[in-house]
């Protein structure tokens, strides 16, 4: 496949590649020069739970929320 480098020096990655990876806008991949003329592209992989410990660190301090009373949901069946 071909591609063309922008006049900003971007490159454009084909569609049909984009779909076949599941590629979207936004996402990380390192670039490394192997040779001259010669590059190697790979995309970085999410860590599956990261952000996890920011979010974590954002939740309202302990003590926040207090319980309500209520009813129970739980369903017995009378069936036998």
């Amino acid at each position: 496949m071909k591609t063309l480098v922008s006049t900003s020096g971007q490159l454009v990655l084909p569609a049909k590649i984009r779909r076949l990876d599941d590629i979207e806008p936004g996402q990380a991949f390192d670039f490394e020069r192997i040779a001259r003329g010669e590059y190697r592209l790979v995309r970085r992989v999410r860590r599956p739970n990261a952000g996890v410990v920011d979010w974590l660190l954002a939740c309202p301090e302990r003590g926040f929320f207090s319980p309500i009373e209520s009813e129970s949901t739980d369903f017995v069946s009378s069936r036998s």
